[in-house]
C-alpha cells in the first residue's frame, strides 16, 4: 500500500547465511547453487520489474538478463565483501534488476502526450501516463509512491543521490497530475488511481 515503509526486511539470519554460502559456491562456478538463488529470488524480482516496466513479458526478460549479469559478476566480488546483512543477495539482485529496468525504459521510444486515454479504467490510464515519464522519473516515482520506499532506499536502488530522487519524484508527480487531470492527493494523483495500481 502507498505510504507504507518497508526498507528493513524482517530478520532472517538462516536464509541470509544460506544465501551467503550459495553465492560463494556460485562464485566458484557451482551452477546448482546459483540456480537455487534464482529460484528463491526470481519471483520478487519479476514482480518488481513488472511494476517498473508495466509488462510481465518484458519483466521476465529483464530479470533473466539481470541474473546473467549477476552470474558474470559474482566471481569478481572479493570474498563477497559487497554482501552485508541477512538480505544481502536479494538487495544486490534488486539493484541489478533496477538498473536493467532503467536501461530497458531508456531504450523505449517516448510516448506522445496526446495518447492518454479517457475512461474509468484507472490502472490503464496510469500506465499510459507513466509512459510519458523519463526512465528515472518512472522508476523513482513507482518505488516511492507505489512501493512506499523511502527516498534513501530509492537512492540506493537506483544509484543516484537522495536529492536527485526528490527531483525525479517531484517532476513525475507534476507530469502525472497534468496527464491525469488530478491534483487531489499529496502525490499529485487521485488516491484511487495509485491504490488500484498498487494492487496489480
Amino acid at each position: 500500500m502507498p505510504g507504507a515503509r518497508r526498507d528493513t526486511p524482517p530478520p532472517n539470519a538462516d536464509r541470509g547465511t544460506d544465501d551467503v554460502l550459495r553465492a560463494a559456491r556460485a562464485a566458484e562456478g557451482d551452477e546448482d547453487a546459483f540456480a537455487a538463488l534464482v529460484h528463491r529470488h526470481a519471483p520478487s524480482l519479476v514482480q518488481l520489474a513488472t511494476r517498473l516496466l508495466g509488462t510481465r513479458t518484458g519483466a521476465e526478460d529483464v530479470v533473466r538478463d539481470a541474473f546473467l549479469d549477476a552470474w558474470r559478476r559474482l566471481p569478481e566480488l572479493p570474498d563477497l565483501a559487497e554482501f552485508q546483512g541477512p538480505s544481502f543477495f536479494g538487495t544486490w539482485m534488486r539493484r541489478i534488476a533496477t538498473a536493467h529496468c532503467l536501461n530497458a525504459l531508456r531504450a523505449r521510444r517516448p510516448a506522445a502526450p496526446a495518447r492518454i486515454a479517457e475512461g474509468p479504467d484507472a490502472v490503464r490510464r496510469l500506465r499510459e501516463a507513466l509512459d510519458l515519464l523519463t526512465a528515472e522519473q518512472r522508476v523513482c516515482w513507482i518505488l516511492r509512491e507505489l512501493d512506499g520506499r523511502s527516498f534513501e532506499f530509492v537512492a540506493k536502488d537506483v544509484g543516484i543521490s537522495r536529492e536527485d530522487v526528490h527531483a525525479h519524484v517531484f517532476r513525475a508527480r507534476r507530469c502525472l497530475a497534468r496527464a491525469l487531470g488530478s491534483r487531489t492527493s499529496p502525490s499529485g494523483l487521485d488516491p484511487g488511481v495509485t491504490d488500484a495500481a498498487a494492487e496489480t
